[in-house]
């Protein structure tokens, strides 16, 4: 067994995830002192050595794409601006790659190429290992993407691809969470902002609102779920707010909720005073917004750890049966709600 031993044998032999024996080689937290020692000191019983050392600078191009290159793939409408949400989870990726002793490289997808399935070049000319997807693609480009058969993972979202894995936050379980705390402020005139079928992580945020609506015996109105995007991807300029308001609005995220507040602000309408609004991710803009915008926080470096972790044990272990690993987030109460105006 000196040869060719794998982190799931590790794993297996010592009852644990192939997660923590990752994060034990690795020298990363989660694991007792204790437990470290007992997987280092069994991986060097079995003769383990990890599947992509760091090949040194001087090395020729090629034996470092055979050694360990991973790719990051991404929409160029999610990329390039410096401070969001996705920008600061495909960092969060490339620094858990290098922890890795992995080389990361990353490309963009314009909306041209997604349209017309023109792969990336790092698929396309087999210059990776594995692959990273940040963000949610076409349907279609993603199963030409699968066609490739290049282990994958998807990152923040997920799609009828099962065979594949992927790491989401908890969007349906938050969603309904946050939700429930305007409930309990009394509200019951919800409104939902974001265009529900854009991505699956909008998607389910929607279903765990609805779940709350129904779980209250709230009257769900359609007039009050209002989209955030046109069909391209692009933010919408303008809300278009129904005549008769909700006391309240969840976001599908916190760029969406800064971008209604000034809305309703430039209508003369008071947040939270006159209408509360709750957001989802708690980056940057969060707290710049005035008011800070109460929200649920995603864990973006357990993301990108789980992330990393997963396609490495995918790369060890190709029949490995595909996961959906979810990532629990929390409430952060700032000042964006409170009490609906009549209470």
């Amino acid at each position: 067994m000196k040869n060719g031993v794998r982190m799931s044998d590790i794993a297996k032999e010592l009852g644990v995830s192939v997660v923590t024996v990752s994060n034990a080689l690795n020298d990363r937290g989660g694991v007792s002192d204790e437990m470290k020692k007992r997987i280092r000191d069994r991986a060097s019983e079995l003769g383990y050595r990890p599947s992509a050392p760091r090949t040194p600078r001087k090395a020729a191009t090629e034996t470092r794409i055979q050694g360990g290159n991973i790719g990051i793939l991404t929409s160029e409408r999610f990329a390039g601006v410096r401070g969001t949400f996705y920008w600061f989870l495909t960092a969060g990726v490339s620094k858990e790659l290098t922890r890795c002793n992995l080389y990361s490289i990353y490309e963009s997808v314009s909306a041209a190429d997604e349209r017309d399935r023109i792969l990336p070049r790092v698929v396309s000319d087999r210059q990776v290992r594995g692959l990273i997807i940040v963000g949610q693609l076409a349907s279609d480009y993603l199963d030409a993407l699968a066609a490739m058969h290049i282990p994958m993972l998807f990152l923040d979202f997920y799609d009828k691809h099962s065979e594949i894995d992927a790491v989401v936050s908890d969007n349906f379980y938050d969603s309904y969470l946050i939700t429930d705390q305007l409930v309990e402020r009394g509200h019951r005139d919800i409104g939902f902002i974001g265009s529900v079928t854009a991505t699956s992580s909008i998607h389910d945020r929607f279903l765990g609102y609805i779940k709350c609506l129904m779980e209250h015996g709230l009257t769900y109105r359609k007039e009050w779920t209002l989209p955030d995007r046109l069909p391209d991807g692009r933010s919408l300029n303008e809300f278009a707010f129904p005549e008769k308001l909700p006391t309240a609005f969840v976001c599908n995220c916190d760029e969406t909720a800064f971008r209604v507040i000034g809305d309703l602000q430039r209508k003369g309408l008071r947040v939270p005073e006159d209408i509360s609004v709750t957001g989802y991710d708690n980056y940057t803009v969060s707290d710049m917004c005035v008011p800070a915008i109460t929200t649920v926080e995603v864990d973006l470096t357990e993301m990108a750890h789980i992330a990393v972790a997963q396609l490495l044990a995918r790369l060890e272990d190709p029949q490995k049966p595909a996961a959906r690993h979810v990532i629990p987030g929390r409430i952060i109460l700032k000042q964006s709600m409170t009490a609906p105006p009549e209470i």
